[in-house]
């Protein structure tokens, strides 16, 4: 079970301020969703093999590959700004 100061002390860490009320409130929160969370150590789970990931996501990249490019005028041709062949920004320090 979660103590009053625990709460005050997580409260501190998170810059969180808690009037009495909301203080024991949480900490009867907090202990329940602890302890329900502790059932899951119940469980059997090694025929689970570990995973990164919930979904079997695959790298959808294409290949990096050289290939024709743009000549630098039709590049910079679109930017608002250019100088010497070059993309013209603001300064930014």
């Amino acid at each position: 079970m979660l103590t009053k100061s625990q709460v005050e002390h997580v409260a501190l860490l998170a810059r969180l301020y808690l009037d009495d009320e909301e203080k024991e409130r949480y900490t009867t929160q907090l202990t329940k969703i602890l302890e329900y969370a502790r059932n899951l150590d119940e469980l059997n789970t090694s025929d689970v093999p570990p995973t990164a990931h919930v979904l079997p996501l695959q790298n959808v990249f294409r290949q990096d590959v050289v290939g024709p490019h743009l000549p630098a005028e039709e590049a910079i041709g679109n930017s608002p700004e250019q100088e010497d062949g070059f993309f013209k920004v603001p300064r930014v320090l």
